[in-house]
């Protein structure tokens, strides 16, 4: 090891896989040494982005729920069948929790533990760190790197009844037009108390309220610094980490407050913000990508993608034709999980299947996913594994 130059030692161990670089550490202790150097840990999470994503998966269901894996996807080279090896991940020493979020290679956990309610944990180096609790329980949680002060910043986002006035009169404080906040309170008697938390501080922050209610998402969407949740209006609403201020994003043209199309979701894919609807007759999927951040002019239509039982439910359903899959198999049950780079759209059926969509021959194929030998229930978020630590920052 000596005989390398520092240089080239830190470009070969980037280039592992997160599983082989941890065990690296092991070889000697100037390995060791160098896994924990900022630029090691900078030039191996821009290798990784560079690849498609991996996951962390967890199983769902009450007496097993307490447990993380580590899901790569491999091709098997002579039938190009693609498979997921589930890896069991140490785990905090937590009594029940729920994956939340991915950032950066850390993960937000929610725990039912009695002193604390949030973790921020990274499964591969171990190290995690409990935040201060906060008394709101109801609502969703968004949590991101702010690059201008270097710190992570985890926001909650709760729900209250008020009155039209009280709600009106709180929400100035967010810079968004009065006659415009003036019209959607109107017409509802819900307000979104607003806190955020600066890692590393003792307290959480009360940013005020908010005129908008969040839908709920199965995986944070986090573009261009900002966190972003769809309404139950029907907007798109972006989150700044660094000035902490909302903000309204552009839509496409397709989806309008007023109009019955509605987004499904929103997704990250390939770095760009998408949206997730269906076609007028609720046929097909369709996948909107935002080319340009913040440009309206430059959402494109860029998937359209067909009705499809994954092979786990066909018996259950007694369902084999493709016509009948929307019947069997509602919107909700269907989840955009990321682009990969041949193209192709991953994507995860009613939390037992993940589907491997080819958007250039329009085919589907199921991937087979075992937890050391055994299928279950599970969620799954996108997941760019890194040495990471919330006392340092990821460079990227």
């Amino acid at each position: 090891m000596d005989r390398i130059p520092q240089e080239l030692a830190l470009d070969i161990l980037s280039r592992l896989p997160i599983p082989s670089l941890v065990q690296s550490k092991s070889v000697c202790q100037d390995w060791r040494t160098l896994t924990h150097d900022q630029l090691l840990v900078n030039k191996h999470f821009k290798q990784m982005v560079e690849n498609d994503p991996s996951f962390i998966l967890q199983i769902m269901g009450y007496s097993i729920q307490n447990q993380l894996y580590f899901g790569d996807l491999s091709s098997d080279p002579n039938d190009g069948n693609v498979t997921m090896i589930a890896k069991k991940l140490t785990i905090p020493p937590l009594l029940n929790f729920h994956l939340v979020s991915s950032c950066n290679g850390l993960l937000l956990l929610r725990s039912t533990h009695p002193s604390f309610e949030l973790c921020i944990y990274n499964p591969f180096t171990r190290d995690y760190i409990e935040l201060p609790k906060l008394s709101h329980h109801d609502g969703v949680r968004g949590f991101g790197f702010d690059p201008t002060t270097k710190k992570y910043k985890v926001v909650e986002i709760s729900y209250k009844r008020t009155t039209p006035f009280t709600f009106s009169h709180r929400v100035v404080r967010f810079g968004m037009r009065r006659s415009h906040l003036t019209e959607t309170s109107s017409s509802s008697l819900i307000e979104s108390e607003v806190h955020l938390l600066t890692v590393g501080s003792p307290t959480w922050r009360n940013l005020g309220c908010f005129p908008f209610r969040f839908m709920w998402q199965k995986s944070q969407v986090l573009v261009n610094r900002k966190l972003h949740w769809r309404t139950t209006t029907n907007l798109i609403m972006s989150f700044d980490l660094a000035t902490e201020q909302f903000k309204e994003v552009p839509r496409p043209d397709v989806i309008t407050s007023n109009s019955d199309r509605r987004f499904h979701e929103l997704v990250i894919l390939r770095g760009c913000l998408s949206a997730v609807s269906f076609d007028g007759n609720n046929q097909e999927l369709e996948i909107w990508v935002m080319k340009e951040y913040a440009v309206k002019d430059s959402w494109v239509k860029q998937f359209n993608i067909g009705a499809y039982v994954p092979k786990i439910f066909q018996s259950n359903y007694q369902c084999h034709s493709s016509s009948n899959s929307r019947f069997y198999l509602p919107k909700n049950c269907i989840q955009v999980l990321c682009l990969l780079r041949n193209g192709g759209i991953l994507l995860q059926y009613g939390n037992k299947a993940i589907v491997f969509y080819d958007s250039h021959c329009r085919t589907f194929q199921d991937i087979q996913v075992t937890f050391e030998g055994i299928s279950s229930c599970f969620t799954a978020v996108a997941h760019v594994a890194s040495l990471n630590s919330t006392d340092t920052f990821v460079d990227a």
